[in-house]
C-alpha cells in the first residue's frame, strides 16, 4: 500500500444530465444523457493531449494516463494534479526534467481508441519486457459470475447509454470480487482511470481480472500488460494486433463474454474448464 499521495483536487462532475426530447408521436419526454467535457492535460505547463471524458474521475484519469504513457515511473515523481473545469484543464506538476518530457512527446501514435486514443513514445517496443504471472488460473464458473456481476451492476449505460465501462476484479478462490468500476465516453479513458486508482492504492495486477465493454485493441492490451493483469475479458471482440500482442506476453484473452458464453482467444492454459477442452489456444 502506497504511503505517498500527490496533492489532488476532488473535482468530479455529474455523470448525467436531464434533457427534453420528442418521441415519434411528438410527445415531450425527459431522459438522461451522459456528460462529455474536454479535459486538456498540461504536464509541467506543456500541453500533452485533450481527452473527452464524462469527468467522473478526472484526477484518476489524468494519473493513469501519464502513468500508462510512461511519463513518470514512480508516484513520488508527481507533486500535484489540479483539475479546473472553468478552463477544462488539468495541471500536473512533477519532479521530472523538461528534457525527458520532450523526449517522450517526440513520437506520437494515433490509436484505434474511441475518438482516437494516443500513445507517446515507443510503448510497443517496451511491451516485450512486460511479465505476467504464469501461475494465475481462472475457473470457468468464476467467468460466468463476473459477467453476471457486471450485467447487474448499476451503471450510467443503463440510465443514459453512450458510454463504455471497465472493471477490475480480484481473482479469489470464492469467486470474483469487484474492486473498481469506471465508465467514460471512451474505454481507454476508463482503463486509465482504473490504472490511476490502482497506483494510488498500491494494488498489483497479478491476481486481478480486467473486464471491458469495448473491443480489445492493441492499446487496451498494452495497458493491461502495463498493469501486469493476466486476464482481459470483453463482451465485444479482439483486433488482430491486440491478439498478436497478447500472445507475445502470454496474456489470457476472452471475448464475446455474455451469459454463460465466452471465447478464449489466447492463454487457455490459465482457464480451468468444467470439462477438459479438446484443444488449447495459446
Amino acid at each position: 500500500m502506497n504511503t505517498y499521495r500527490p496533492v489532488l483536487t476532488d473535482n468530479a462532475l455529474p455523470l448525467t444530465h436531464a434533457v427534453e426530447v420528442l418521441d415519434e408521436k411528438g410527445r415531450v419526454q425527459q431522459i438522461d444523457i451522459p456528460g462529455e467535457r474536454p479535459l486538456t492535460i498540461y504536464l509541467d505547463k506543456k500541453e500533452l493531449v485533450t481527452l473527452m471524458t464524462l469527468g467522473g474521475a478526472p484526477e484518476a484519469l489524468t494519473l493513469g494516463y501519464i502513468r500508462n504513457q510512461r511519463f513518470v515511473n514512480d508516484l513520488t515523481d508527481i507533486e500535484s494534479i489540479q483539475v479546473d473545469w472553468e478552463t477544462d484543464s488539468v495541471a500536473v506538476k512533477t519532479c521530472i526534467s523538461e528534457s525527458l518530457i520532450e523526449e517522450k512527446t517526440a513520437k506520437k501514435t494515433v490509436t484505434s481508441g474511441c475518438g482516437q486514443g494516443t500513445m507517446f513514445g515507443d510503448l510497443i517496443t517496451e511491451f516485450d519486457s512486460f511479465v505476467l504471472p504464469m501461475g494465475a488460473h481462472l475457473q470457468q464458473g468464476h467467468i460466468n459470475q463476473l459477467v453476471e456481476k457486471v450485467r447487474t451492476h448499476p451503471s450510467i449505460y443503463k440510465k443514459a447509454g453512450s458510454v463504455h465501462a471497465c472493471a477490475v476484479f480480484k481473482n479469489l478462490p470464492s469467486g470474483p470480487e469487484l474492486v473498481y468500476f469506471i465508465e467514460d465516453v471512451g474505454r481507454h479513458n476508463a482503463v486509465d482511470a482504473i490504472s490511476g486508482l490502482m497506483w494510488l492504492d498500491g494494488l498489483s495486477g497479478n491476481d486481478l481480472i480486467f473486464y471491458t465493454t469495448g473491443r480489445l485493441t492493441s492499446e487496451m492490451v498494452i495497458k493491461g500488460g502495463q498493469m501486469s493483469i493476466p486476464f482481459l475479458l470483453t463482451r465485444s471482440g479482439v483486433t488482430q494486433m491486440g491478439l498478436s500482442l497478447a500472445k507475445k506476453i502470454q496474456m489470457t484473452i476472452l471475448a464475446r463474454c455474455s451469459g454463460d458464453h465466452f471465447l478464449v482467444y489466447a492463454g487457455s492454459e490459465r482457464i480451468v474448464f468444467h470439462h477438459s477442452p479438446s484443444l488449447q489456444v495459446s
